[in-house]
């Protein structure tokens, strides 16, 4: 997994920026949704009268939260898993803090099959970050549909539940990405906050540029591949819930809402 980690912090490092500025083939502007838009669209009704507070997202067993009251923020985790998961899912249950994985397929899903169970049976949300890290704007349609279907295949094989979100590598996507997501049920999912851990080791680093970005509603991008990232995790769990944050997934930031198939949040 070492000569992985440094493949993709090369293919990050090219990325620099794989940030959320992109200009991005095929689209000249992106058409984004916050996940308080999701909430607000999902609590408006037809008929003009007051919202159902309702009944909000659930957490697998690690308990429900209303959104549109607390404080959230999501963590979530790409391209793995990794020979680093097993102690990341050991802190994620020692703090009851679920996450978000966007897992890659080849030399992970297909190494780690046991990782990948064990994530969905402690209520985390398990998705998609493709099969083999291609960037999907330079992919032809076939390809694209490939890259996102396997994953989605073994996924369902090995937690009986398909994925409807996804990450597209470096954050890159564009229509025609958009149209394969809407075919094969998933929404794409990007981030706001962004440690770079594919640059650095350095935990407290990585801890630093987390919480300088810190935002409610928020959507934390780290990747449990890296040496430094999992390290980091506990001390930022921590600090983010003394600020009074609440740790989600992504279905229940957007709660009562859904992420839509073919639409891009963040």
């Amino acid at each position: 997994m070492k000569k992985t980690g440094t493949r993709l912090r090369v293919l990050a490092t090219f990325a620099a920026a794989a940030s959320l500025s992109l200009a991005l083939s095929g689209c000249t502007k992106l058409e984004t949704h916050s996940p308080s838009s999701v909430r607000n669209a999902a609590d408006a009704p037809a008929d003009g009268k007051a919202g159902a507070s309702g009944t909000r997202a659930r957490a697998g067993g690690l308990g429900t939260v209303d959104c549109a009251h607390a404080k959230c923020i999501a963590l979530t985790f790409d391209a793995g898993p990794s020979e680093n998961s097993a102690r990341l899912l050991d802190i994620l249950k020692e703090k009851q803090v679920p996450a978000t994985f966007f897992l890659l397929g080849k030399r992970h899903i297909d190494t780690y099959p046991e990782l990948v169970r064990r994530m969905a049976d402690e209520g985390h949300e398990v998705a998609s970050h493709t099969w083999t890290h291609k960037i999907l704007t330079d992919a032809g349609p076939d390809e694209i549909r490939e890259e996102l279907e396997r994953p989605n295949k073994e996924i369902e094989r090995l937690t009986g539940k398909r994925p409807t979100l996804m990450r597209p590598p470096q954050g890159r996507t564009d229509d025609t990405v958009h149209d394969i997501s809407r075919e094969l049920g998933l929404a794409e999912v990007l981030w706001t906050v962004t440690a770079k851990d594919y640059q650095t080791n350095d935990s407290d680093l990585i801890t630093e540029r987390v919480l300088d970005q810190a935002s409610r509603d928020g959507i934390i991008l780290l990747h449990d591949i890296y040496d430094g990232t999992v390290p980091a995790v506990p001390g930022i769990i921590d600090a983010l819930k003394k600020r009074g944050y609440v740790f989600v997934t992504v279905p229940q930031l957007l709660a009562p809402g859904k992420a839509e198939p073919g639409k891009v949040y963040r």
